[in-house]
């Protein structure tokens, strides 16, 4: 069983449609989480670059890199992640039988 299977086996077993709407935004939340992270983790690999040169994009580059960081973050999330996500997932989910055990 593959890790994201195992994530979502508990929501198979909750009820049909008002859970499956809680379960996507738990989903979407957990997704926005982990890009909001590695754009933090993102950021200073490009805070030291020179945007001089030939091929450096000058003041522009410096002032639009924050958002070409967050955009770098978010593709890598669409295309898997780092799994920070799933266990956000999966935590929530297990907060949520807690409250309603």
């Amino acid at each position: 069983m593959n890790p994201v299977d195992a994530i979502s086996a508990p929501l198979a077993r909750t009820t049909p449609s008002r859970d499956a709407g809680a379960a996507a935004r738990m989903r979407e939340t957990a997704e926005a989480f982990e890009a909001s992270f590695l754009s933090q983790m993102l950021k200073p690999m490009f805070e030291g670059l020179k945007t001089d040169g030939m091929f450096g994009g000058g003041h522009a580059e410096e002032t639009w890199r924050g958002f070409m960081v967050e955009a770098m973050a978010k593709q890598t999330v669409q295309a898997g992640g780092i799994g920070l996500a799933d266990q956000v997932v999966a935590q929530m989910i297990r907060m949520q039988e807690e409250q309603s055990a």
